[in-house]
């Protein structure tokens, strides 16, 4: 259960706009482009799928740029991976049309495949955009790289001041 370059791109452009909602200049496809090191021109017909699917607004021209649509807490993963995924014939025994399995009918594996994959999407739609650029909850330290133009979090920013200022250190 793989996904496909595409929906994985579709995924981080979404969640790039979601971090990005707070900031007064919206998120270009440039600037999205360069921060992951995915092409301009592959990532503009992503972002163009995305709007007509509804999740996206795009602006163009100067002030122009890319903005969620609904909520973050609205797009649901399992949703958008439904959406942006084109295949989810994992085996050839799940398309009937092109299956050469001696097996079918006799196998258990395709039923087997079949309910990973359910619970798989099941738990995609436990997620939504907001869940995945959330802040991590408890007192686990994690080191994380934030881009460039991005805004940090509030407590980050705040830390970061004090230290400058020479009032904690790290």
């Amino acid at each position: 259960m793989r996904l496909t370059h595409w929906t994985d791109y579709s995924l981080r452009v979404l969640m790039y706009c979601a971090a990005s909602e707070q900031r007064e200049q919206r998120a270009t496809v440039g600037e999205i482009a360069a921060a992951h090191g995915i092409s301009r021109s592959h990532l503009t017909k992503i972002v163009m799928t995305l709007s007509g699917l509804g999740l996206l607004e795009t602006t163009r021209g100067r002030g122009g740029g890319l903005r969620l649509l609904k909520p973050a807490h609205a797009i649901v993963v399992g949703e958008v991976v439904r959406q942006t995924e084109s295949d989810f014939t994992l085996v050839e025994c799940f398309d009937p049309e092109h299956s050469s399995c001696r097996l079918d009918g006799h196998c258990r594996l395709k039923t087997a495949l079949r309910e990973a994959m359910d619970r798989y999407l099941e738990v995609l739609d436990g997620v939504t955009l907001a869940d995945l650029v959330a802040p991590t909850a408890g007192g686990r330290s994690q080191r994380v790289h934030f881009l460039p133009g991005l805004p940090r979090p509030p407590e980050v920013a705040a830390r970061r001041s004090r230290v400058s200022a020479g009032g904690e250190s790290r």
